[in-house]
């Protein structure tokens, strides 16, 4: 089971189907909706201030999301991939984004919906990107269109891949 604390009489919360690895940690202001998973060696911190997250949200291995004590808040919409070893602190995401592995958002970061953010990317504090784009790079700039194409292949099947990927470990 995973490792799940309440803090400062705070407790988190989950939706219905949801799939938490048994070394996942969950603390404190966490709203998760369904269908959402949180993989091996995940962190969710909601110790500090509150994460907020939507239906058929990924959080896959070593990833971490977090925020800044009375300063930011994290938002994360649904349909949203948070990649292997990704940080998100304290930033909002909307619907359908794909964070990939090792990309970092920091605080008070908008991502509008529909949105690739490239492995390895960072996303710098008070950035806003635009929807309908992928944004790769240190610091994450906009490098094309993200194609209907693209967005089934990855933003979707990633997302969707992951429900199925869930339920083989119910």
């Amino acid at each position: 089971m995973a490792l799940i604390k309440s803090i400062k009489g705070i407790s988190p919360l989950f939706g219905e189907g949801c799939y938490l690895a048994e070394n996942a940690v969950i603390v404190g202001d966490v709203q998760m909706g369904n269908d959402c998973s949180v993989w091996f060696h995940a962190v969710i911190r909601g110790d500090v201030n509150s994460i907020v997250m939507g239906n058929k949200v990924n959080v896959q291995d070593g990833a971490i999301i977090h925020c800044t004590y009375e300063r930011a808040a994290t938002v994360i919409g649904n349909n949203v991939s948070v990649g292997h070893r990704a940080i998100v602190h304290g930033c909002t995401l909307h619907d359908n984004v794909l964070v990939g592995m090792g990309a970092i958002i920091m605080d008070h970061a908008v991502v509008e919906e529909n949105v690739l953010i490239a492995a390895g990317a960072v996303v710098l504090e008070k950035s806003h990107l635009e929807s309908g784009h992928i944004y790769a790079g240190i610091p994450a700039k906009k490098v094309k269109v993200l194609s209907a194409e693209q967005f089934n292949d990855t933003v979707q099947r990633i997302a969707n891949n992951y429900v199925m990927y869930a339920s083989w470990f119910k």
